[in-house]
């Protein structure tokens, strides 16, 4: 059950006004409601710190991911999270005052901290999208599962807030990125990947001489109608998409009668392969290039982009 939106609200202001916004002091809120919802209120809080009084009781990172999970959240943090700083133990026991307030004056009922502690994973959840992917640049993986993670990074938050479309959005700008480095001597014009091609005047999500690439991660029938309309106007239409969305492509192509005509290729096929003729195959100039590529995409996301989670980390 949803919580009160006066509730909610108390909940926003309590944690506006102690900055609660990074991972500690996140999972201190977290174990904190956890220990009180299995022990009831008004909770005892004498067992609230260790028996120095240094140390949140309960708290670590391993504790907090099994609260995490148990609410579906399968992302982790590590054993910092759990770290007690100066500031952890007085957070604590504000937020128990604050509980206890809540509870009585009548706005918090036990069975509502199910609930809060809900709440809360959320926080943790827009701390985790709030966060940029992480390129884990691996020498001895292909460049196509180097590049396949950082798709499914975008996947596991897209999981997570309804109606976003990280994965295309992450493909279209690598693509984006991949061609400013392959064709340095001509000018590629980047959109917003809020603006997709497919419901707009845009021909393409990029155009190149007579090539109209088009980046997709679920082609459907519109996409086809457009590259119809792209070869009726005289160009060459391109879908990149992922593997597994080629036969279905495919099958759209042939429904509409333009099979043969327009080139679907595996996305990540055609990023790798890039990558492997720009650094000549040379093994000592693959990680170079690749980190290039990242910091191309990066490049353009903050052109282009309001949204600054979807950069790409690396070192």
């Amino acid at each position: 059950m949803p919580l009160s939106p006066s509730l909610e609200e108390k909940l926003f202001q309590f944690r506006d006004f102690h900055n609660i916004f990074q991972m500690g002091l996140l999972g201190t809120a977290l174990i904190v409601t956890n220990r009180v919802k299995h022990a009831g209120l008004p909770f005892d809080t004498t067992t609230l710190l260790t028996p120095k009084g240094s140390q949140v009781s309960g708290l670590s990172g391993v504790s907090i991911n099994k609260v995490l999970n148990s609410h579906g959240v399968t992302q982790m943090v590590g054993t910092e999270a759990g770290r007690t700083s100066r500031g952890t133990p007085m957070l604590a026991k504000d937020y128990i005052d604050f509980i206890h307030g809540l509870h009585a004056s009548g706005d918090l009922h036990g069975a509502e901290l199910h609930d809060v502690e809900a709440w809360w994973v959320d926080r943790f959840v827009d701390f985790f999208n709030s966060q940029p992917f992480k390129l884990n640049y691996d020498a001895s993986k292909t460049l196509v599962s180097v590049i396949r993670n950082l798709l499914d990074q975008a996947l596991q938050r897209q999981k997570k807030s309804p109606g976003k479309t990280y994965v295309g959005v992450v493909l279209q700008h690598l693509v984006g990125a991949i061609l400013e480095l392959a064709l340095p001597e001509l000018e590629i014009h980047h959109n917003g990947a809020s603006v997709a091609d497919t419901v707009s005047s845009r021909s393409g999500d990029f155009v190149i001489d007579n090539a109209i690439i088009h980046c997709t991660t679920a082609p459907a029938e519109a996409l086809l109608r457009k590259c119809q309309a792209n070869l009726q106007a005289g160009l060459h239409p391109i879908i990149l998409t992922t593997a597994s969305k080629i036969s279905v492509a495919e099958g759209l192509a042939e429904n509409i009668g333009i099979e043969g005509r327009v080139e679907i290729m595996d996305a990540l096929q055609f990023l790798a392969a890039n990558l492997y003729e720009i650094s000549l195959f040379k093994m000592m100039e693959r990680k170079s290039i690749v980190f290039r590529l990242m910091a191309k995409y990066n490049e353009i996301v903050a052109k282009h982009e309001a949204d600054p989670s979807l950069r790409i980390a690396f070192d």
